[in-house]
């Protein structure tokens, strides 16, 4: 395993570049803080030894460790329709499950 082997992992719906150590937000998890997940992997390689999955790498293997959970930022969201007193204001913040990654195998 080399420092700089990067993969693509795929969760919550979106797809991540990750290398070993990077610290990434994702959508919320149901894991606790300090455990250890695995994540599907798009995309694995290092330099010219690249292989990609169909749609999936068969054998590799995405680890990461969950550092913390947490909230974004309040976000508006304001609705309004003209000449009709509809008025609608709403604040919305995301969850999301901070991870590490801590190695990258395949």
């Amino acid at each position: 395993m080399s420092e700089n082997q990067q993969a693509i992992i795929r969760t919550g719906g979106r797809q991540f570049r990750v290398s070993t150590g990077s610290v990434l937000r994702v959508e919320k998890l149901p894991v606790e803080a300090g455990a250890t997940i695995d994540f599907e992997v798009l995309l694995v390689g290092q330099g010219d030894a690249v292989k990609i999955g169909k749609p999936l790498v068969s054998g590799a293997k995405v680890e990461a460790k969950v550092v913390s959970h947490g909230r974004g930022p309040k976000l508006i969201v304001y609705k309004f329709r003209k000449r009709t007193n509809y008025r609608k204001k709403q604040g919305h913040r995301q969850a999301y499950t901070e991870v590490k990654i801590t190695s990258i195998t395949g």
